[in-house]
């Protein structure tokens, strides 16, 4: 079996013989994969009128567990946006009725952000479809390599994360 990535990494090497192009044998997989995960997510997210953006800040809040709030710093932390865009994308899911802004008890200037009952039932409904869509996307692939695949990819992403 053969992909379009061989076919890249074949005309490299003819046509740069000098250069070792192996690592494009494994990331030119992985961001050809993403492009395919990123189309299949907002595919998902799309028959529950959320987009990616969307999800991410519901699916942060909604991890958290009873009762889904966080401070804004702490979902900026979590979707790896900066505040300024955070408080934007705050106040478009606050105006959709996705999520509500309360005082912090502990912090009489603080602001907790706090999924609203329609912002969890949205943010469940699309994980499931993600997560049928995600099974499809393995399909080809048996348990036990999903599992080493998934260790793997750890290794390589954990330096990006600490």
């Amino acid at each position: 079996m053969t992909d379009e990535v061989d076919r890249i990494v074949a005309a490299w090497s003819r046509e740069r013989p000098d250069l070792d192009v192996a690592p494009l044998s494994v990331l030119s997989r992985v961001s050809r994969l993403a492009r395919h995960l990123d189309l299949a997510r907002r595919t998902a997210f799309e028959r529950h009128t959320l987009e990616l953006w969307e999800f991410d800040v519901l699916a942060a809040l909604r991890r958290a567990g009873e009762p889904y709030q966080l401070s804004p710093g702490a979902l900026v932390t979590q979707t790896l946006v900066t505040s300024g865009t955070m408080t934007n994308r705050i106040d478009r899911l606050a105006a959709r009725g996705l999520v509500e802004r309360g005082p912090a008890p502990e912090d009489r200037r603080g602001v907790l952000v706090r999924l609203t009952p329609t912002g969890r039932a949205r943010v469940d409904a699309a994980l499931d479809d993600l997560l049928d869509v995600e099974r499809r996307l393995l399909t080809a692939l048996p348990e036990a390599d999903r599992t080493r695949l998934a260790e793997l990819l750890r290794v390589l992403v954990a330096p990006f994360d600490a």
